[in-house]
């Protein structure tokens, strides 16, 4: 079994926003395996299904994303997986628009939410998918860049990339971290 969080902000108004790629990936997660995401449990709203013959539990803290861990500690505590079953979404400002990054484990590098998922869990190893947002102007502030919404060409290479993370999810639960990284840990065009 495996928990899959997505990383986000609650509210309407933080939907579409570059900090909530987390929920979007969660949403087609849930959309194309029926899974109904609307429980409130955990801090959070949470689904089960499943992913070929993987029971998942799908995630989205709606603790605001600097107290993400406290709703992943939850749902971990409740589940008891490994923690190498945990898999993380979330956004990345060190990768370009649309571009993913599939690790077993890691720092937060810089990103509040997944500083605060590796306190409450007291563990970094753990599989996540980085959905890159690209980087901010050098003027501009990280909290507005990252609570702005996709513009022109960014929001096309996002779709597409909503639908990659899908896919890099379903090969991280069915054929494991190796092959995932090997099929999607590479430079888009």
């Amino acid at each position: 079994m495996y928990i899959i969080a997505g990383l986000g902000n609650p509210t309407s108004q933080y939907k579409g926003t570059r900090h909530n790629v987390g929920f979007e990936v969660i949403d087609r997660i849930a959309s194309k395996y029926n899974i109904n995401v609307e429980t409130k449990k955990f801090k959070g709203l949470v689904g089960t299904g499943m992913i070929g013959h993987e029971k998942v539990v799908l995630l989205k803290p709606q603790t605001y994303m600097n107290l993400s861990g406290e709703s992943v500690q939850e749902a971990m505590n409740f589940y008891k997986p490994d923690m190498d079953q945990l898999i993380v979404i979330y956004d990345d400002v060190s990768l370009p628009p649309g571009q993913l990054r599939v690790r077993g484990k890691g720092s937060a590098g810089g990103h509040n939410g997944m500083k605060n998922i590796i306190l409450h869990c007291g563990s970094q190893d753990f599989p996540r998918v980085r959905v890159g947002i690209g980087e901010k102007n050098p003027h501009q502030d990280l909290a507005d860049y990252v609570l702005g919404h996709f513009q022109g060409e960014d929001k096309k290479l996002m779709d597409e990339a909503y639908d990659e993370a899908v896919e890099a999810v379903k090969t991280l639960v069915l054929d494991g971290l190796n092959e995932a990284m090997n099929q999607f840990n590479r430079a888009k065009k």
